[in-house]
């Protein structure tokens, strides 16, 4: 059968360990190419207040994604079938400055905007989701957002800095390309500096949904709930880091916590995104050098397929 869009080079056609170096052995592509979705990568980890290494994910999570097939057998999406999507390589930054890459990720999804591309991005640390809803808000106004991770990322600085990994969400609720009452955190957990770490977010309409409310249950009735908050019209940006997930399953990150999602709530809560309108995904805060087995980086490229079924358009197979 003909193809109309691009398709992952198969297992059967070259060995997993052969091919492209590209997300699920995709094509690469450049702006030019006319794409519904691309895959980025954004090998920042200049932005992080503990442990380094998020410049290796991108690289890391396309080397285990030659292991993702290309239709979701619960699902049953079929992402390849839908939309035109390729790699677009990685951004290239400027390595000793956090600041000037700030601005050459902003002005690069700039360019991907113009083009009316959807962005799902591999970080990097969770500082480059700034300049990305940066980018989108000029496009699509202010946005819902769905966010996964231990920690709020609500700091106003950290060292004197006002744009890092820790201050991001407080910035784009500032900054109103977040609607607050249109948000969710999902994850947040473990130790703070005082009682009320969270409660900014909080006091802007936030919807924060500590880990211990997830513990011992699906999150199928949350992201129900998620749903009716954001509603069908709403553009809406995903923004998961890995660290939102247990050590245990995901100890490949810079900011590890106990006690978190497993692997099953961090598929329920992508899938659960299925019925909004996304505009815009990450997965970010992938540490290559913190686990030699792969497994985080393999578990990453599987939450980055769930993320193309999640786009409006996905077609079920019946």
């Amino acid at each position: 059968m003909n193809q109309p869009f691009n398709q992952p080079l198969g297992g059967n056609q070259m060995p997993r360990f052969g091919g492209p170096g590209t997300m699920f052995r995709l094509p690469s592509a450049s702006l030019s190419d006319n794409l519904d979705i691309a895959i980025i990568g954004v090998p920042l980890d200049i932005g992080t207040s503990n442990r380094s290494g998020t410049r290796f994910g991108p690289r890391s999570v396309r080397n285990e994604s030659v292991l993702v097939r290309p239709y979701g057998m619960a699902t049953r999406a079929a992402p390849f079938d839908s939309f035109q999507i390729a790699d677009l390589g990685d951004v290239p930054l400027n390595t000793f400055n956090l600041k000037e890459s700030i601005r050459i990720i902003e002005d690069y999804y700039d360019q991907v905007v113009a083009h009316d591309i959807k962005p799902v991005t591999v970080g990097g640390d969770h500082t480059i989701a700034l300049p990305i809803l940066r980018a989108l808000h000029k496009k699509h106004g202010t946005m819902a957002l769905i966010h996964v991770d231990a920690h709020a990322d609500i700091n106003d600085h950290m060292f004197g800095e006002k744009e890092c990994h820790g201050t991001i969400f407080r910035r784009a609720l500032e900054e109103g390309l977040v609607d607050g009452n249109k948000m969710v955190q999902i994850g947040l957990r473990a130790t703070g500096y005082s009682a009320e770490d969270f409660d900014w977010s909080r006091n802007q309409g936030v919807r924060v949904v500590q880990a211990e409310e997830c513990w011992y249950k699906s999150l199928e009735p949350l992201m129900a709930e998620v749903r009716q908050r954001i509603g069908k019209d709403t553009p809406v940006y995903l923004s998961f880091d890995i660290d939102g997930l247990d050590p245990s399953v995901a100890p490949g990150t810079g900011t590890p916590e106990p006690a978190g999602l497993t692997a099953s709530q961090g598929l329920e809560i992508i899938r659960g995104c299925w019925g909004t309108n996304l505009v815009g995904a990450d997965l970010v805060e992938v540490s290559p050098p913190y686990d030699t087995s792969g497994n985080t980086s393999l578990l990453a490229a599987n939450l980055m397929f769930e993320m193309l079924c999640s786009f409006p358009g996905c077609i079920r197979r019946d």
